[in-house]
């Protein structure tokens, strides 16, 4: 990776958290408390931060200025702050999403209103030595990580894998797989990336978290190791890259520091069983939010800020371990799955439930229900017939079941944030790569 580019993506980062310092001081020292609160809560900035008094009014007033005084010598302004032609596209910028959010909350009847899932092509990329058991796209959508049971971690470059399926590529020399990780003692549970930097972590049952920088093209270990006291079951970046929550064999999520690597555990837990391992933890994409699915059945959403549990939802998948949850993009409702073979959506705000995808059999693997980038589709794993089955969303009927070219069921599915692709890992140790057809 450019050396540049990286160092350019280093201050945008930085940049975005100095202005939200600004702003939270600001509020506070004109006592507006309450703003300065809210802002401070969602942008996960300390109420307390440190800035020299009218910072920002000063800063203002200086840009103001150099405005006014660009427009006088016929300089165009949006020149300036066009990130479209002041700045190269790196890791980490977010291409626009091609159809934003499915309205869950229309009350008419939806039945037979179901939209056909377009068709896929799909390709055998790459296999590991023993079972693949997780997987997670960078938030741009230009890489994918997969992590195994052979204890290996692999990163993808998808522009590569789209070279392999065209007509002459297919054949051809190209390499989808850039880098492969080789730092951990036990089986990779999860991975994740960085929402700025080119990092990657994953979590394992050695109890480690571990960093490694991709933009390295020679390193094969981890650059910083967190040593946690569990297993390390399922990890997510808050939306800043300032901190990571970790779901391990305890039944409370371990809120990490990434600059200190201090830990912080919730106290308002005690309705929580110790038997309560957490399957998987998911941030909301302001981070004012998450969700943990645990192996008692339960759905618990916690608040961003304090870390205290402010809705569970208690027997979400009867007495059967409840294997994933995550957000919808308008943070209103949690898209959950279980083995007792349903997936379910979830209505934050109460606790209701608003749609119940039922068809597909999963009772064994610790697998996870997704939705497609557009939120208009639900996909998840049918054990049985070795099958991936889609849902409409909205309607929550059954559209589609692909055989999944597997041996054995897909052990996981995640799909693209920014396309109409997706990638399977299978117990046959394979990864599959899905993109809609033109």
């Amino acid at each position: 990776m450019d050396t540049t580019n990286l160092e350019q993506t280093l201050q945008e980062g930085k940049l975005y958290r100095y202005v939200n310092n600004l702003i939270v001081a600001h509020l506070r020292d004109n006592n507006l408390t309450q703003a300065a609160s809210e802002v401070a809560s969602a942008t996960m900035t300390p109420i307390n931060i440190e800035a020299s008094p009218n910072k920002l009014l000063e800063l203002v007033a200086k840009g103001l200025a150099v405005e006014k005084d660009e427009t006088g010598r016929g300089v165009s302004t949006s020149m300036l702050f066009d990130s479209s032609t002041s700045l190269p596209t790196t890791y980490g910028s977010i291409p626009a999403p091609r159809v934003v959010s499915v309205d869950f909350s229309a009350s008419h009847d939806t039945k037979g209103s179901s939209k056909s899932f377009p068709k896929h092509e799909t390709r055998h990329v790459s296999e590991h030595k023993n079972v693949a058991r997780c997987a997670r796209f960078s938030p741009d959508g230009r890489f994918f990580a997969s992590g195994s049971a052979d204890t290996s971690i692999k990163l993808f470059e998808v522009g590569k894998i789209k070279q392999m399926l065209l007509p002459e590529g297919r054949d051809g020399p190209v390499r989808s797989v850039i880098r492969t990780f080789y730092d951990h003692l036990q089986p990779v549970n999860d991975v994740d990336f960085h929402p700025q930097n080119t990092i990657l972590i994953s979590g394992a049952k050695d109890h480690t978290i571990k960093f490694f920088d991709f933009s390295k093209t020679v390193a094969k270990r981890a650059s910083r190791v967190i040593q946690d006291t569990h297993n390390v079951r399922s990890l997510s970046f808050h939306p800043s890259g300032d901190f990571l929550l970790a779901g391990t064999d305890h039944h409370v999520p371990h809120l990490y520091d990434v600059n200190t690597f201090q830990c912080y555990l919730s106290a308002n837990v005690q309705e929580i069983g110790v038997n309560s391992a957490i399957n998987q933890v998911r941030y909301s994409c302001t981070g004012g939010l998450y969700v943990t699915a645990s192996k008692d059945g339960a759905i618990r959403i916690w608040d961003g800020v304090t870390s205290n549990v402010v809705r569970s939802i208690l027997g979400a998948h009867k007495s059967a371990e409840a294997t994933s949850a995550s957000f919808t993009k308008d943070q209103r409702y949690v898209l959950s799955c279980g083995k007792d073979s349903s997936v379910k959506l979830w209505e934050v705000g109460t606790g209701r439930l608003v749609k119940h995808y039922l068809g597909a059999t999963h009772t064994q693997l610790r697998c996870q229900a997704i939705f497609n980038d557009t939120e208009e589709f639900v996909l998840c794993v049918d054990e049985p017939s070795n099958e991936i089955v889609i849902w409409d969303a909205l309607s929550a009927e059954k559209v589609a079941r692909w055989p999944s070219n597997h041996v054995g069921a897909p052990r996981w599915l995640e799909h693209s944030p920014t396309e109409s692709a997706f990638v399977s890992c299978g117990i046959d140790r394979s990864i599959r790569f899905w993109k809609e057809t033109p």
